[in-house]
């Protein structure tokens, strides 16, 4: 008499850990999603806080008031890899010496460099 070999698996034992590793990216997604948001916050302060010390440096040596209008082309030359970009998609408005530069995206998403 014949005897059959178990070669592969069965639909179930597929189905059970096709059911295991979607649970377990169900729990993992979230978490994801949370550490990345942080992180893109983290990075766009600290490049709010960049644009205002090198706002800063251009006004000592250009001697501006507080009040100037600041602009792109005045600090770009202080960052070595170009200006930087906010990492969730906002826009930077550099604003004027004496006040802190500002991110376009709402304060809900905590781009605010005070």
């Amino acid at each position: 008499m014949k005897t059959m070999k178990k070669d592969g698996f069965t639909i179930l034992e597929i189905m059970i850990a096709v059911t295991i590793i979607g649970f377990l990216a169900g729990l993992a997604i979230p978490a994801f999603m949370k550490t990345r948001t942080t992180a893109q916050r983290t990075r766009c302060i600290d490049n709010l806080r960049q644009i205002a010390n090198y706002k800063e440096m251009w006004a000592m040596e250009s001697f501006a008031n507080t009040g100037t209008a600041v602009d792109e082309s005045d600090i770009a030359p202080f960052f070595k890899t170009g200006l930087p970009e906010c990492p969730g998609g906002g826009e930077y408005d550099y604003t004027e010496v004496g006040s802190p530069p500002l991110c376009s995206l709402p304060e809900e998403y905590g781009h605010v460099f005070e």
